[in-house]
């Protein structure tokens, strides 16, 4: 109960900020639904200049929640067709660095000192740090860890900027080229986000994603966790 008590004291901010990134992309992807449905020809036609804004949206809503990336995916793969993959690539390495800054700013490294009172914890979280490039591909590797917490969750620990977004754009590839694949073939764009993992192929291939990065953050945690208590071991 202290420790609780503790963590919420001092770190409300980060705290209510983790939990709006959960929340507000069910809020957002609903809302942008009700749009496409209303307005289904909103983003066919646009010019290169519109295309353009429409990237720069898009990185400002994944950073910030509103928009979740299998959605983002799907939509632009529809809409634009192969020709707009890169702007969906060089828009989720915005969203990346938008939300890194962000966490930075809100958390001001409240959450690491407040770990400094628990060496165990602390400790775990050094050799991760140690061990970030696999930990941030295996996170964006799973189609069910949400981009703007994991973005808000590793910044905030301390993995560094570079390498972060450069994981991070490699970790997201594999998921999001198979949904912008699956938006370019659709017939029906509003089915197809409400159901994003019909068909066999698709449950298949989002089920091995989920599993792969699940079993590959179990490794690497747990080889963090044998490390800090072997240095504990060794330093008492």
């Amino acid at each position: 109960m202290k420790f609780l008590r503790e963590l919420l004291q001092k770190n409300f901010s980060t705290l209510l900020t983790m939990f709006l990134l959960v929340a507000v992309p069910l809020a957002g992807s609903s809302s942008l639904l009700m749009l496409l449905r209303q307005q289904p020809t909103l983003l066919q036609g646009l010019s290169p200049g519109q295309q353009l804004l429409y990237f720069v949206v898009i990185a400002f809503t994944m950073a910030s929640a509103l928009t979740p990336t299998t959605f983002v995916a799907i939509v632009t793969g529809y809409y634009f067709g192969w020709p707009g993959v890169a702007g969906v690539v060089l828009a989720y390495a915005l969203a990346s660095a938008i939300g890194y800054e962000l966490a930075q700013r809100i958390d001001h490294g409240k959450l690491r000192q407040f770990l400094h009172l628990f060496p165990k914890a602390e400790a775990v979280l050094g050799e991760l740090q140690h061990q970030n490039w696999q930990l941030i591909l295996l996170t964006r590797l799973s189609p069910v860890l949400p981009f703007a917490l994991m973005t808000f969750v590793l910044a905030i620990v301390g993995v560094p900027r570079r390498r972060f977004l450069l994981a991070s754009v490699v970790g997201m590839l594999p998921r999001s080229l198979f949904f912008y694949w699956l938006g370019t073939e659709a017939s029906n764009v509003l089915a197809l986000l409400h159901d994003p993992d019909q068909g066999r192929l698709s449950k298949v291939f989002l089920v091995s994603l989920v599993a792969a990065s699940l079993f590959g953050l179990l490794v690497v945690f747990n080889r963090a966790l044998q490390k800090a208590l072997r240095g504990a071991t060794d330093n008492p």
